[in-house]
């Protein structure tokens, strides 16, 4: 069998130097230079466009996210590194059951925070910070843990808010445990609450738009949450009514 492996060697060798093609078929010879070749190079870019990440310093306080290279869960209160090859998180057709597709709707789910069942949470990886109403802390009866800091935060567009502090929270996800840091904003929008990269990354969550759900590693294997199709229907719908009537 060694000898065998040698020989298969060799012949590898002697092919990629160009020798031995004479003894292929002609349609043997065409099938070698096809998988012989380099996949094809991709055009040079036009321009770059920079997408605006709030990553900077403002009032002395700057949001960094870090890299990650492999899972994390949680044994016996240490945190430990998780073979990825041993559980691997993936999404296919059956994580679509019960979800109408084809659509473009945002990822939204409740959450248990603070001992309260927030609803009308977005999932947003393009977020640098999570987010929370101020009135969602009045129904929470949790000002008193609100921490006067005022930040500017930039959404798209360039438009601008002041945040009227920071609040720790505890959220509680399939048994998953974190004190997750927000930011408090008065204004109006859709959403409840918005939970953007630092909790994704410190949950390790890996969400899908299309199948409406987010996956995590956990001490017990892999959960999930799903999504709710039908709120985020409904705010789409919303959202696309206020455009239409502001073009009018």
């Amino acid at each position: 069998m060694a000898y065998c492996r040698l020989l298969q060697g060799e012949v590898d060798h002697l092919l990629k130097q160009g020798y031995l093609t004479e003894l292929f078929s002609e349609k043997g010879k065409q099938a070698y230079m096809k998988n012989k070749q380099e996949p094809p190079k991709p055009p040079s870019p036009k321009r770059t466009v920079n997408v605006i990440s709030r990553a900077e310093e403002i009032n002395g306080v700057t949001y960094t996210v870090a890299n990650k290279v492999s899972k994390v869960t949680i044994t016996h209160g240490k945190r430990v590194r998780h073979v990825l090859e041993e559980e691997s998180i993936t999404f296919d057709d059956a994580d679509a059951d019960g979800v109408l597709i084809p659509h473009n709707y945002a990822l939204v789910i409740s959450l248990l925070v603070h001992d309260i069942n927030v609803k009308r949470v977005l999932i947003d990886p393009g977020s640098s910070m999570n987010i929370i109403l101020l009135r969602v802390l009045h129904e929470m009866q949790a000002e008193d843990k609100l921490v006067p800091k005022a930040h500017t935060l930039f959404g798209f567009g360039n438009s601008s808010v002041v945040t009227k502090g920071e609040i720790t929270l505890t959220t509680f996800a399939e048994g998953v445990v974190k004190d997750t840091k927000f930011q408090v904003v008065e204004m109006e929008m859709s959403y409840n609450m918005i939970l953007g990269r630092p909790w994704i990354h410190e949950m390790d969550v890996v969400p899908s738009t299309l199948h409406q759900v987010i996956k995590f590693l956990s001490p017990w294997g892999i959960r999930q949450i799903r999504g709710d199709q039908q709120t985020s229907r409904s705010i789409n719908s919303v959202v696309d009514s206020n455009t239409r009537n502001e073009e009018k």
